[in-house]
């Protein structure tokens, strides 16, 4: 009998890419909150999301995980990743939601376990300014007049770059954020004459459990993101860049909940 919670699967089932959760995290984040154009923005919302607005935000994300069985910190190789994510504001049954139509990150593990949940995942080089308890010129203040730098690359072509210049306390999380993130889940059909009729395709929420939050920096951002012929992102360039926000956060996820599914006909 084969064991495992993901592919492979095998006799002892220590070998699956993803482990079974709770799966832990805690990690820095640097983010962006901007305006794109309503309309583009409305046109990357799936079936069961309507527009709230043209309300974006990018978010850089330097992350360490563990699970309950082990202390996978101790290989930072296997727990450490980097990612990026892009969040829109929309509204699901008249409540405002965020969604993610495209999420880059630089770990297998974390590309594999994002798409269990509905992320979007792609590969993709993430680059974050490091802050550390020591006064140094190589480490910016986490306050007043500390400067971070971040940006994504994707097969070698830079995409996004960003700076944060931090000038005050944040009374508020980014927004749109990850408390009422909506994802879809879509694994496509292989077989002959069902294409276009995938497996799963169904609409998800997010639910972690035991999320702390640091104390949250806020000030003023730069934000670019450049053309690039294999991805869709620069048509939801900045209109406007609103505020930039450094924080770091941890939470546990174990738990997905449908919402909708949006096969034609729904479930056989």
């Amino acid at each position: 009998m084969l064991h495992g919670y993901s592919l492979p699967r095998t006799p002892r089932g220590a070998s699956s890419l993803v482990a079974a959760p709770p799966w832990h995290f805690a990690g820095d984040a640097l983010a962006i909150e901007f305006e794109a154009d309503p309309e583009i923005v409305g046109s990357f919302l799936p079936d069961g999301l309507e527009l709230d607005s043209g309300r974006c935000a990018v978010y850089f994300m330097d992350w360490q995980f563990a699970t309950d069985a082990g202390e996978e910190f101790l290989d930072p190789s296997r727990s450490q990743y980097r990612e990026t994510i892009i969040l829109v504001a929309a509204r699901f049954q008249a409540e405002p939601v965020s969604f993610c139509p495209f999420i880059w990150v630089d770990q297998d593990v974390s590309l594999a376990r994002g798409l269990i949940q509905g992320w979007p995942k792609q590969n993709g080089s993430t680059w974050m300014t490091r802050t550390h308890s020591l006064c140094s010129k190589a480490s910016p203040v986490l306050g007043p007049g500390g400067r971070f730098g971040a940006s994504l690359c994707v097969k070698d072509r830079r995409l996004v770059e960003a700076c944060v210049t931090l000038r005050e306390p944040g009374a508020a999380l980014p927004f749109p954020n990850f408390a009422k993130a909506l994802n879809v889940r879509y694994f496509p059909d292989l077989t002959g004459g069902r294409h276009d009729l995938p497996i799963i395709h169904e609409l998800v929420q997010l639910k972690s459990r035991d999320v702390q939050v640091s104390p949250i920096w806020k000030g003023e951002a730069d934000l670019k993101i450049f053309e690039n012929p294999h991805t869709e992102l620069p048509a939801l360039k900045p209109e406007r860049v609103i505020a930039g926000y450094r924080f770091s956060v941890a939470m546990t996820v174990d738990n997905l909940i449908p919402l909708k599914d949006l096969r034609i006909g729904g479930r056989p």
